[in-house]
């Protein structure tokens, strides 16, 4: 069923202004319904069958985002912090106002792909334990990552609290000697660039899931959630919604439980 509201709230959920603003508005003709001046501001109104206009620009409304990130690091996955930058600080103005929050965590050094909606359902889903979302991760890891690491992670490692991780997918991109593009690794350091799918969310798990067998992360990106990938021409710190195939193949993916 569709939503019907007030005039002054839908135009104020929109960010056009306070309730008072709107309804001085609306008084001096600026709001329009289907073309004609409207002088109510608690006209009720069908967004999704009529056209609603500010001062000649119509306004198109939503009760719902998903928005596509790609965290840049150095930022906080949170909604608000008293000493970091946060995710939503990266939002417009226009985008906050429906108060998006991440879905899950990036460490604050990692980056690539964020999920952030206001669509608590779906957030629900993704990250409910027993859903087990495929998360994957490209790294550029210390050391040589070798056959034995891959076994290692597709059989599961013990974490330094005892947990054992489920089977994770770890794949060798490349063998790197002289560390890569890191300049924070010491000449002639051997690195190796992997990709990494796990199916939790543990509190720095790849970290800690390479520091099981004697690596050590230096970066990490998140590509990919469930089916949704992250969009390469997205700069770091750059975002943009996702289209309707996007969000539709998140809720299709949200359905069903998968086995361990």
């Amino acid at each position: 069923m569709a939503e019907k509201l007030r005039i002054d709230k839908l135009l104020a959920h929109m960010g056009r202004g306070t309730r008072s603003e709107i309804k001085k508005a609306v008084k001096q003709g600026k709001v329009t319904v289907d073309g004609k001046v409207v002088k109510d501001s608690g006209l009720i109104v069908d967004p999704a069958n009529q056209e609603v206009a500010y001062e000649g620009e119509r306004v198109s409304y939503r009760s719902v985002i998903y928005l596509m990130l790609n965290k840049p690091a150095g930022v906080v996955s949170a909604t608000e912090d008293n000493r970091d930058r946060t995710v939503v600080d990266l939002l417009n103005p226009e985008d906050r106002l429906l108060a998006p929050f991440p879905v899950g965590r990036l460490d604050k050094d990692t980056v690539g792909l964020l999920l952030m909606t206001n669509d608590g359902a779906l957030a629900h889903e993704l990250l409910s334990p027993r859903k087990h979302v495929d998360k994957t991760y490209e790294a550029l890891v210390l050391g040589k990552v070798g056959d034995s690491d891959v076994q290692a992670f597709a059989a599961g490692v013990t974490l330094d609290d005892g947990y054992v991780t489920m089977p994770a997918e770890l794949v060798v991109i490349e063998v790197l000697e002289g560390g890569g593009d890191s300049d924070s690794l010491a000449a002639g350091a051997v690195t190796s660039l992997i990709r990494l799918t796990i199916r939790e969310g543990k509190f720095h798990q790849v970290k800690r899931m390479f520091q099981a067998v004697g690596k050590k992360v230096v970066t990490l990106k998140r590509i990919s959630m469930g089916p949704l990938r992250l969009d390469e021409t997205l700069e770091e710190g750059a975002y943009r919604e996702l289209t309707i195939e996007e969000v539709d193949g998140l809720k299709a993916h949200r359905g069903a439980d998968r086995e361990k």
